[in-house]
């Protein structure tokens, strides 16, 4: 690829003798760069960015970076923001990552750089334990590979937006503060939680996290009139929450929530599933799914909720 002649025209920019339009910033996309020390954790911290909604590409030439903003741009706002993994494996392309980034900025484009660092006995030990070899030293010693890679790297650390030491975290730990730097909210990660709604008469959902049965509660199908309706129907509902032993259960089971999602997420838990279910699925199980996820509506999480059964039980009272 030739080298990108970069001339800023006021609102336009030229690319190989291409006027290109600079992007409006208000309808970009937040790049994260993550680069760093071999061995400091960049696969990690690619995680954490994606259970954070990021799209992420690991190992991108930097030559790329532009065309893939471009790409991202083009998302109509399905894609809001990136995360770019670039490093020393890139080989020769990585030398360009200067140039890529000086683009990007002219382009219109923001981005921060997170550049991941550790001690040199703390990467020759994790490059040790994982028996991989030091991509600047294949033939050589570990740690030669190592000081080689922290020169070379010098200079892009210096412009790095955030720095962080990894040489004392544990892998979750490092996925938590890179959430923390790069979260919606400062010190807290999002975790998308979906509340299912079940029948026990057809299974109970095999990836469910908690799991809780409310066939103990009165049953709306006895009713003839609440029969052929769901439990997000306001008759239903007020069915089963005008019974004492249901506002007594919902507090209690709202107080448990309130306390183990936080500690969910400070373990790691990116997605949690929590099945409510009674008989068929289509009363009970439902007005407890929709209370619950009202009860979390305005929280730090992300509630989706799903009533797995619905379908077949409207098959069902369509054949009556």
């Amino acid at each position: 690829m030739g080298r990108l002649n970069l001339i800023e025209q006021e609102e336009f920019f030229v690319i190989d003798q291409k006027v290109v339009k600079k992007i409006d910033q208000h309808r970009g996309v937040h790049f994260i760069v993550i680069t760093g020390m071999s061995g400091a954790g960049r696969t990690q911290a690619m995680q954490s960015l994606e259970d954070q909604g990021f799209f992420c590409i690991d190992n991108l030439p930097p030559a790329f970076i532009i065309k893939f903003a471009e790409l991202c741009a083009q998302s109509r706002g399905k894609i809001s923001k990136a995360a770019i993994v670039c490093d020393l494996r890139g080989g020769a392309f990585f030398s360009t990552l200067n140039e890529a980034l000086n683009n990007l900025e002219k382009a219109g484009f923001p981005y921060e750089i997170l550049f991941l660092e550790a001690s040199d006995e703390t990467l020759v030990r994790r490059y040790k334990e994982s028996r991989r070899r030091h991509p600047l030293s294949p033939q050589g010693r570990i740690l030669e590979g190592i000081q080689t890679e922290r020169q070379q790297l010098e200079e892009l650390r210096g412009q790095s937006h955030k720095i962080l030491d990894t040489s004392n975290l544990k892998a979750q730990q490092l996925r938590q503060q890179v959430a923390e730097l790069f979260g919606q909210k400062q010190g807290m990660a999002q975790m998308t939680v979906l509340v299912i709604s079940f029948g026990f008469k057809y299974g109970i959902p095999l990836d469910a996290d908690l799991l809780i049965d409310v066939r103990f509660l009165p049953n709306p199908f006895y009713m003839d009139e609440l029969r052929p309706l769901t439990g997000q129907h306001t008759l239903v509902q007020n069915y089963v929450f005008e019974n004492s032993i249901a506002q007594g259960f919902m507090r209690k089971y709202l107080d448990l929530l309130d306390f183990v999602l936080p500690h969910y997420l400070r373990e790691g838990k990116s997605h949690l599933v929590i099945g409510v279910g009674c008989t068929g699925g289509q009363h009970r199980s439902v007005a407890i799914a929709e209370r619950i996820g009202h009860h979390f509506k305005d929280s730090d999480y992300l509630i989706n909720i799903k009533h797995r059964d619905e379908d077949r039980n409207r098959k069902r009272e369509l054949s009556r």
